[in-house]
């Protein structure tokens, strides 16, 4: 079974995972075709055990075999106790989990080969949950061919999605899969996430910012973002719009790293082969690279301080605001004990017909 593996994934030559029964049930399916049979129990992905009995019960999962999904199921077989289990895919147990695992591919031993999938084996939501080793070497994508590429984006997407809906950021994942097919065509992104209790708190301007919060064809982690100058720009979905770091970070500097005077609340809170995110604690406000230059000049990069900060003019008002709220609108602010009137009837475009 596993030289008919090998040949069988020269097709994805991204990691793996193969649930593989013992040959002697593979003999005993006459009418079975073995290359179809190999392809629908193998995985792009790495999917250790202990991975997969956390997955959401029903958990499906996407083959090699185009318009074929797995379902993933786990039972606890003694009470209260988590480390006892099983798992089964396609009702057919894992009896040895993990048999192989070199960081690459994965392999787990089955009671049994899987039936032949049905063609509408993904027709409920066709989500995969990828986990990949920390110290797994991205210039690997660099290797790959653009389909192979796009193939992998499309899984790395579905990650990140899934596992946002699970962890309290559903707002964030709805838009994720309504800008899909725009997403899918970068070769990574970078996304700062604000969860649904903070949007529903008040922080709604988020709802019709979402691209701002989105940098594309960048996988910046906290580390990288921290070694950025302030002033510099990061290019996002929002073609008006970049982001401004206003305060430079690490520990040379011995202070928090600040975009658009927001700081991280979670840095690198989720993170795969091609899509990492930060969350945060508010939405980023709108700022331009001069304002920023010119706020750390005055020595103003930290939000708190009382030096005013320029705000860029809101397209169709005549003059200046010292902020924007959360809806977008310009407010009064007392600085230096000096209070500016600037004008409240800005609100911002809806970027497109679904709010989002």
């Amino acid at each position: 079974f596993s030289d008919s593996a090998t040949s069988t994934a020269t097709s994805w030559s991204g990691p793996y995972t193969i649930f593989a029964p013992f040959d002697s049930s593979v003999l005993t399916c006459i009418s079975c075709s073995i290359p179809s049979l190999l392809r629908e129990h193998m995985v792009p992905g790495l999917f250790p055990s202990d991975y997969l009995r956390k997955l959401p019960f029903g958990t499906k999962i996407e083959t090699l075999s185009p318009g074929r999904c797995i379902t993933v199921t786990s039972t606890s077989t003694v009470q209260n106790d988590p480390t006892m289990y099983k798992i089964f895919i396609v009702g057919v147990e894992i009896t040895h989990p993990d048999l192989f695992n070199n960081g690459l591919i994965i392999i787990h031993g089955l009671q049994g080969y899987i039936s032949q999938l049905s063609p509408f084996s993904c027709d409920v939501e066709r989500m995969t949950s990828l986990s990949f080793p920390s110290n797994y070497d991205r210039s690997r994508n660099n290797q790959l061919s653009p389909q192979q590429h796009a193939a992998l984006m499309r899984f790395m997407l579905r990650d990140v999605i899934l596992r946002l809906r699970n962890s309290g950021f559903s707002v964030l994942s709805l838009a994720l899969k309504l800008k899909y097919a725009e997403l899918v065509s970068l070769r990574n992104v970078t996304i700062f996430a604000l969860d649904d209790v903070s949007i529903f708190s008040g922080s709604y301007s988020y709802i019709n910012s979402v691209r701002l919060h989105i940098v594309p064809n960048q996988f910046l982690t906290i580390a990288d973002l921290e070694r950025l100058p302030v002033g510099a720009p990061l290019t996002t979905l929002d073609r008006e719009q970049s982001l401004v770091v206003t305060t430079a970070g690490g520990v040379l500097n011995k202070q928090m790293m600040r975009i658009n005077y927001m700081s991280i609340k979670v840095a690198d809170m989720m993170k795969n082969l091609n899509v990492i995110v930060h969350s945060l604690y508010l939405p980023f406000p709108h700022v331009t690279p001069m304002t920023a230059t010119t706020d750390s000049m005055l020595g103003g990069e930290d939000p708190m301080s009382t030096v005013p900060v320029p705000v860029p003019v809101p397209p169709g008002t005549d003059e200046a605001c010292d902020a924007l709220d959360e809806q977008g609108k310009c407010e009064m602010r007392q600085v230096n004990h000096v209070t500016t009137h600037v004008n409240p009837h800005y609100i911002p475009e809806i970027e497109d017909h679904h709010g989002l």
